[in-house]
């Protein structure tokens, strides 16, 4: 996957925002136990409408790690900056990456030095490790010219976080955004521009936030972790093997599901695959894909 493979750019337009993601690994494929607390039967249920951009005919699911750049009012909002380089991590897939992401950002039109805001929807490894890089053995902003948006809750509890990588995160990827000065710590439902805010979706993490775009009465929602795969919007009781509160997560989930759908929102979920983009309708008390997104604002 090389920095001009048209595959690691797809780009949509909400109103007079547009928004393009960001490809940082190739599409993975994993046993779904290993993400989400399901099995590979649950896929192969549903995988008349799942397979072949979601999951495998084998019950394997497909994930994306990728990022979002909206575009709005003359701002370039950079959302969850992937996992970064360099960076010693417990999972031998994450660890010491030496990956071009920012090469395919410039690529796409976002050279680092562009970018006016970064947000993390929440401080998992895989959401703000672009935070930072390491420039002659010192961890140092990736974004010179940014402000760099943290939830308060969010922060505060990663203070005090002592699971997996917590540490290595705070110390390589937040702990230099604050010494430099460019961190603003805010609402769960802080406003960026109108445009585009903050919705609280705690339970994953206790200040996991989405980001709401809306603009010209066309919505979209990037979901952070608050679902990681579309066959939860089949099953939104069953929630992932990372939340730090499972019963808060899919309260979250269920709420925010039923807000795409009612909305008829495009649903960028942060690790969802093939078109990324995804549509909703009802479904019984769940939801099922109404459609998708490839580019542009129509459905496919």
């Amino acid at each position: 996957m090389s920095s001009t493979d048209p595959n690691v750019f797809m780009r949509w337009s909400i109103g007079a925002v547009k928004i393009t993601r960001v490809l940082e690994l190739p599409p993975v494929s994993a046993d779904p136990a290993i993400f989400i607390q399901t099995d590979k039967q649950a896929i192969i249920e549903r995988r008349a409408w799942l397979c072949p951009d979601f999951a495998e005919e084998d019950g394997s699911i497909k994930l994306h790690f990728q990022a979002f750049i909206i575009e709005a009012r003359g701002l370039r909002i950079l959302v969850d900056p992937c996992i970064g380089n360099d960076k010693p991590r417990s999972h031998p897939a994450l660890s010491m990456l030496n990956n071009p992401f920012l090469e395919r950002l410039a690529a796409a039109g976002y050279p680092r030095e562009s970018i006016d805001y970064v947000l993390c929807t929440h401080l998992h490894v895989d959401h703000c490790g672009w935070n930072t890089m390491l420039v002659d053995g010192k961890w140092l902003p990736t974004f010179p010219n940014a402000q760099y948006l943290f939830a308060k809750d969010e922060y505060q509890h990663l203070q005090v976080d002592d699971h997996g990588d917590a540490r290595a995160v705070l110390e390589d990827s937040v702990k230099p955004i604050v010494d430099a000065g460019l961190a603003r710590f805010v609402d769960p439902d802080h406003v960026i521009v109108d445009e585009v805010r903050l919705q609280p979706t705690p339970g994953h993490t206790p200040g996991h936030c989405s980001v709401v775009v809306s603009s010209q009465g066309q919505e979209a929602v990037i979901t952070g972790d608050v679902l990681h795969h579309p066959v939860q919007v089949a099953i939104p009781h069953v929630g992932d093997n990372f939340c730090w509160d499972q019963q808060l997560a899919t309260s979250a989930r269920r709420r925010l599901l039923e807000q795409v759908s009612n909305r008829k929102a495009l649903l960028l979920g942060s690790h969802v695959s093939g078109p990324t983009g995804i549509y909703l309708k009802p479904d019984g008390d769940s939801w099922t894909i109404d459609g998708t997104a490839n580019e542009g604002t129509g459905r496919d």
